[in-house]
């Protein structure tokens, strides 16, 4: 495995960690407790060193599993979680829910209870639209809790610009959580530019597009209900992915799937501290946290890969 400094928090983390989200109940199709935790510790085995997780996965259970894991081990790890959906998520009116910076005092030590410990390595804010209320909440309580010492770094889950700038307009933004992958490459235009000027680290969720960038998925495939993709195969979006799909598939290789030349693209922007796909059994952790010691990709790969899924169409 190997290891990048997160912008410029002197964190420094595993390239590929492990994204908890999966972890937390049905919503990527049904998941079993002991498996979860079979994951994440084969992940620590193979050098994995960071977690991310947040309070609304599974309503604080994906906290409560990684918080077994990361038991007599803590300062082996670094962990993140996030704040802000919890509520929004039961009501999407917009209605202001964290607009006070006690409200996300209190979201933060709701997590570090069912984590089990007395501070994170990351706290990201979670919601991921600009309502001034509760940007400038968490703006000002994240700035308290650092100084604290309860989160070493402030993030922000985000894929807007705006919110993205808005949020960093005295500094204070250490890291930012985006989703990017090759077939979704919006963020090579702007926002991860910007992160390299300022220093701020960067934390990728979708690097496998939620499972289709492994290769694995047909026209066939469906989902059970309650997983978040179960609408997918309708999509006409996705039967153009699973073409695309399928051309960069000719990049595969004896000891490169389609699952690791995503992680590896990702990997090559400069801007890129670490990618956290989702893993529910060992076998899949295994295999993401091999595509960080695999080669690099060359021209003619990347010439490809620009071909089949260039940044205009993202």
């Amino acid at each position: 495995m190997e290891y990048r400094t997160l912008g410029s928090t002197g964190i420094d983390v595993s390239e590929i960690g492990f994204g908890a989200w999966a972890i937390g109940g049905d919503a990527w199709g049904p998941v079993e407790d002991d498996a979860s935790i079979a994951a994440m510790q084969r992940a620590l085995e193979l050098g994995t060193n960071f977690i991310d997780t947040a309070d609304v996965y599974g309503d604080g259970h994906s906290e409560e599993l990684v918080a077994k894991v990361i038991k007599g081990r803590r300062d082996e790890v670094v962990v993140a979680t996030k704040g802000g959906l919890m509520g929004h998520h039961r009501d999407p009116s917009g209605t202001p829910v964290y607009d006070r910076p006690e409200k996300v005092r209190k979201a933060l030590e709701d997590s570090l209870r069912r984590l089990g410990t007395d501070y994170v390595d990351v706290y990201f804010d979670h919601i991921w639209w600009d309502s001034y209320e509760e940007t400038e909440a968490f703006i000002d309580a994240l700035a308290q809790l650092k100084a604290e010492g309860k989160i070493r770094a402030a993030g922000l889950s985000t894929d807007d610009f705006d919110y993205i700038k808005h949020f960093n307009g005295d500094g204070g933004l250490d890291v930012v959580q985006l989703e990017y992958s090759i077939l979704n490459r919006k963020a090579e235009r702007e926002i991860l530019p910007y992160l390299a000027e300022h220093g701020i680290g960067v934390v990728l969720r979708g690097p496998l597009q939620k499972g289709l960038l492994t290769g694995k998925f047909t026209a066939d495939t469906t989902f059970p209900d309650g997983d978040v993709r179960s609408g997918w195969p309708a999509q006409e979006w996705y039967q153009r992915d699973l073409k695309r799909v399928e051309r960069l598939r000719e990049l595969e290789r004896d000891g490169l799937t389609m699952g690791q030349l995503a992680l590896r693209f990702v990997l090559s922007h400069p801007a890129v501290s670490s990618a956290i796909p989702g893993g529910k059994t060992p076998e899949q952790v295994t295999a993401n946290a091999q595509a960080s010691v695999r080669p690099l990709l060359s021209a003619e790969e990347m010439r490809l890969i620009d071909e089949v899924a260039p940044v205009e169409a993202s």
